[in-house]
């Protein structure tokens, strides 16, 4: 297997404005550079007076030869979205999707790793942590490229009742429950921002160790009995590991498993019993990711990350008029004024993979994670490991009167499957070697090299 180029998918508009510092070829058989723009018009991408179906524009054979990309949004939806201009590597093509035009970035997977390792995490951090995040980027992209190609083809001939492409249920009155997974691009192999893996191009400097630790690792992928790993990952586990099951498809995999994050303290309680959840959300166990240590938080979060204090516990409060509008707001339900919110199902981190909603108009179950998480914030909850208390104004019976506040104390911020980033960091700093870091969040795994 040699080196596997691929293509991810930047920014889409009807406009689309870049620009070439140094000359590149057109696929119509120019040389261009400066400030280009293309237009959406009529199912035509619009550039120079001429109309096109689809364009390339082909770097020269140099090594620092870039294109730049102007409002590229970072931060989709999270609370630090903003646009800004970024630089990239490699071919740019302008494509047509729907009635838009996508800017698609052509790389090679090495290259395109060592962005990653710098976007989501600073390349400041220990050569160990950067090492596996290395290995399970390269991993994660090949298993889900591999697998996207064959739902893709499935896909076209026929939507399958329970496919993970828009997996969701809902029966009127009782639940709604939906996954979301990387099934969405078919233009491209994966988007720019945290959908998929957070990319920036050569925006932001990479570090002779991020470059070392891509190196390093050059082809390794992470392996279980002759497959290559889904190797999911996130900010913060909360100090439990997260099972694929509860947050995606309702498939296990034996190598995203409960397990507490700490080599010290190795007894987890049972926190799909909401008592035992309770408990240790209010409480802030051992584990590797309990730390707030600036050196270590700083080597995973970029500084707009950082705008975020709170990682291992946190708490947000909603008056009632704030939380019913926004349930409204993002379901596009109007369950009235809020009564409760009632835990129905926890995975084994004590993330909610179901919520009921009482409203006085409406009571709905809701999932799994991602849509507790996106329906209880203006753009993501941190987790969706949380415990509900009410506030009521009025003394008397609880049972008869409204809550007029409610706070939400939550653990871990993501999904908590896989490797946890903060962990890994602690880990690093503690000496433990990338192989070690990821035996323990990928446990009975091993590693394989893919390609020279």
């Amino acid at each position: 297997m040699t080196q596997p180029q691929i293509t991810v998918g930047i920014l889409s508009g009807k406009e689309i404005e870049f620009s070439f510092p140094v000359k590149f070829s057109s696929s119509v058989g120019t040389e261009i550079s400066g400030t280009q723009k293309v237009i959406y018009q009529d199912g035509k991408i619009h550039w120079q007076g001429k109309e096109y179906d689809e364009l390339s524009f082909i770097p020269p054979q140099n090594a620092h030869a870039f294109f730049e990309l102007k409002d590229v949004t970072i931060g989709i939806n999270f609370h630090w979205e903003r646009k800004e201009v970024q630089k990239f590597k490699g071919e740019l093509k302008i494509i047509i999707e729907g009635e838009q035009l996508t800017a698609i970035n052509v790389i090679s997977i090495e290259e395109y790793l060592t962005s990653v390792i710098s976007s989501e995490m600073s390349a400041t951090a220990s050569l160990e942590l950067l090492k596996a995040h290395a290995v399970i980027s390269r991993s994660w992209l090949l298993e889900k490229n591999k697998e996207l190609r064959m739902k893709n083809e499935e896909f076209k001939r026929t939507l399958q009742k329970d496919s993970a492409a828009n997996s969701s249920f809902f029966i009127p009155n009782s639940s709604f429950i939906k996954w979301y997974d990387h099934e969405a691009h078919r233009n491209f192999d994966v988007c720019a921002d945290d959908h998929c893996q957070r990319y920036q191009g050569i925006t932001r400097a990479s570090t002779p160790q991020a470059i070392e630790a891509v190196s390093a690792t050059r082809g390794e992928v992470l392996m279980y009995k002759g497959a290559i790993c889904d190797a999911r990952f996130s900010k913060c586990c909360g100090g439990a590991f997260e099972e694929f099951q509860n947050c995606w498809e309702n498939i296990k995999h034996p190598y995203l498993i409960r397990q507490r994050d700490s080599k010290t303290e190795k007894q987890l309680p049972d926190l799909t019993i909401e008592a035992e959840a309770d408990k240790w959300i209010r409480t802030s166990p051992v584990a590797f990711c309990n730390t707030q240590d600036k050196k270590i938080l700083s080597q995973v979060l970029n500084n707009y990350d950082q705008e975020t204090a709170d990682f291992y516990r946190w708490k947000v409060s909603y008056s009632q008029q704030e939380l019913s509008e926004l349930i409204h707001q993002r379901s596009g339900i109007d369950f009235g004024q809020i009564i409760d919110l009632i835990p129905v199902e926890r995975g084994t981190s004590g993330r909610l993979v179901r919520l009921k909603i009482v409203g006085t108009l409406r009571t709905l179950i809701i999932g799994k994670e991602l849509e507790i998480r996106r329906t209880l914030s203006t753009s993501h909850l941190y987790s969706s490991a949380f415990v509900v208390d009410k506030e009521y104004e009025e003394k008397g019976h609880k049972e008869d009167k409204i809550p007029s506040r409610f706070i939400l104390t939550g653990a871990g911020w993501g999904h908590g499957v896989g490797l946890c980033q903060i962990g890994a960091a602690v880990m690093g700093e503690q000496g433990y070697k990338y192989e070690e870091i990821l035996s323990h969040y990928y446990p009975g795994s091993t590693l394989e090299k893919q390609y020279q």
